[in-house]
């Protein structure tokens, strides 16, 4: 073995799961664009059509990003209608995001991406829990140290 062979790309682990995320996000693109949302803004809305009402703080965690990321995109979410936008009554440093009737609405026009995407992939039931499993284990051990 070569004292060089760590730095082959076909031995990263970042490599393959760079190029898988951009094509998994290539493949919601389409569907997307048909809900005018981009992927970012969707994975916004699910959670706040799970939750309803969800504080800044909360969404940037369950997302998995920096409030200085989240503003533009919830700007655009509450321009186009689907989300509003209000200070804390006990803390108005953080904002609180709620959905809107038109947001709701939205909900029913995205209740199909998730089985579309499906259909993309090529994996069993088995593999898809599997893969999910492994990239929520990266994902919160990797939360822990930021």
């Amino acid at each position: 073995m070569d004292k060089y062979d760590s730095l082959l790309l076909k031995n990263q682990l970042c490599f393959p799961t760079y190029a898988v995320s951009n094509k998994i996000t290539r493949k919601y693109k389409p569907l997307l664009e048909k809900i005018d949302l981009t992927y970012t803004q969707y994975i916004a809305m699910m959670v706040v059509w799970e939750k309803k009402s969800v504080n800044e703080k909360e969404l940037c965690e369950a997302l998995f990003l920096k409030t200085n990321t989240l503003a533009p995109l919830l700007k655009r979410l509450k321009e186009k209608g689907y989300i509003e936008i209000n200070k804390n009554k006990e803390d108005k440093r953080n904002l609180v995001i709620s959905l809107t009737e038109k947001g709701e609405l939205l909900k029913e026009q995205a209740v199909e991406v998730p089985s579309s995407i499906a259909k993309e992939f090529n994996l069993t039931e088995e593999e898809a829990i599997f893969f999910y499993k492994i990239l929520y284990k990266i994902l919160n051990e990797t939360k822990e140290e930021e």
